[in-house]
Formats: C-alpha cells, sequence, structure tokens
C-alpha cells in the first residue's frame, strides 16, 4: 500500500496532540504485523527539463524565451548541489506459510518438493481472503489519521521493485503489464 505523509512540524499542538492518539489508535487496532518502508530516491526531473526545453524551443517572445532558459538553468543548477530527493511511504501487509495452513517454513517446503504446496489458484485465493480484510482495515485507520492509502497494482509494483533492484536506471519508462509474456 503507498500512502502519504503529514507535516507534523506544521500542525498546532492540539493537531500533533490529536495526530499522536490517533496513531497509538491505529498500533493498538492491530492484530497483524506490518512493515512500514520509506523510500527515499533523489528525483528524476528529466521529463520536466524537456518540457521546459520545448516550451523554450516554441516560445516566440525573446524575452519569454529568455526567462524559460534562465530558470531552466536555476532548476538544473538546484537539483545538483542540493540533492532533492523524493520520499516515498509504503505499507507492507506480510502473508506467511503458516497463514496458508503450511507448518514448515515456506523455504523448506519448497526445496524438498521442488514445487509448490498447494495449487496456485488455492494459494491466491487463501491470499486474497487473509489479506483484503487486513488491508481494508488499514485504509480505514490511515484515514482517521488523515492520510490516503491506495493499493499499488500489477503496473505500480513492477516499477517499484525494478527501482529498488536496479537504482542506477534512473527514468526508466516500461510498458503496461498488458504486453509482457
Amino acid at each position: 500500500l503507498n500512502t502519504n505523509a503529514i507535516n507534523f512540524g506544521v500542525l498546532s499542538e492540539p493537531e500533533q496532540d490529536a495526530t499522536i492518539y490517533a496513531y497509538a489508535g491505529f498500533l493498538n487496532s492491530l492484530s497483524f504485523p506490518i512493515q512500514i518502508l520509506i523510500r527515499s530516491q533523489q528525483k528524476d526531473i528529466s521529463s520536466y527539463l524537456a518540457l521546459l526545453k520545448k516550451a523554450e524551443n516554441s516560445q516566440s517572445n525573446s524575452l519569454l524565451k529568455e526567462q524559460i532558459q534562465k530558470y531552466l538553468t536555476f532548476v538544473e543548477k538546484t537539483v545538483k548541489e542540493n540533492q532533492v530527493l523524493d520520499k516515498n511511504f509504503y505499507v507492507i501487509i506480510p502473508f506467511s506459510s503458516l497463514e496458508l495452513g503450511i507448518q514448515s517454513t515456506m523455504g523448506q517446503s519448497f526445496q524438498a518438493k521442488k514445487t509448490l504446496p498447494y495449487p496456485l489458484d488455492y494459494i491466491l485465493e487463501k491470499a486474497k481472503m487473509n489479506l483484503y480484510p487486513k488491508r481494508d482495515h488499514l485504509i480505514n485507520q490511515f484515514s482517521r489519521l488523515g492520510l490516503k492509502i491506495k493499493q499499488l497494482n500489477s503496473q505500480e509494483l513492477l516499477e517499484l521493485f525494478y527501482q529498488i533492484y536496479n537504482p542506477e536506471s534512473v527514468g526508466q519508462k516500461f510498458s503496461t503489464v498488458k504486453n509482457y509474456s
């Protein structure tokens, strides 16, 4: 699940107290484990710079063209000198082999047989039955905190995992999941 953040420092003291109590209520309401992942990465502004260059080239007014060029230089310099970071916040709901009904660890089950312990359809159905109520609970609790939270779709997950495992590839564009085989 992907969520936004609250700028806690700009809240008034009563709002900060209310947020702390709501967060404590959220933590106390959990009957299952979650993982919170905060990803900080350097902001990719290449598409924004390309848009500015296109606007500069299409501008007929020389004064506006000069202002766009100065702004473009300013943005490039600011990003290079200050390392502008993009932060993303994720809440992960794990699904364990114990919830599937397997007594031994998942790794031991797969090593011995080299196959899935149950048919794939059964595993997916069991995972959905287990994870959807947890997801819905988190969505309700986060809305009480004033946070928006949403489940990532397949395309977003694909891009996230690619970025995590290939940090050097900045600006990688993906086609839709339908185009993969």
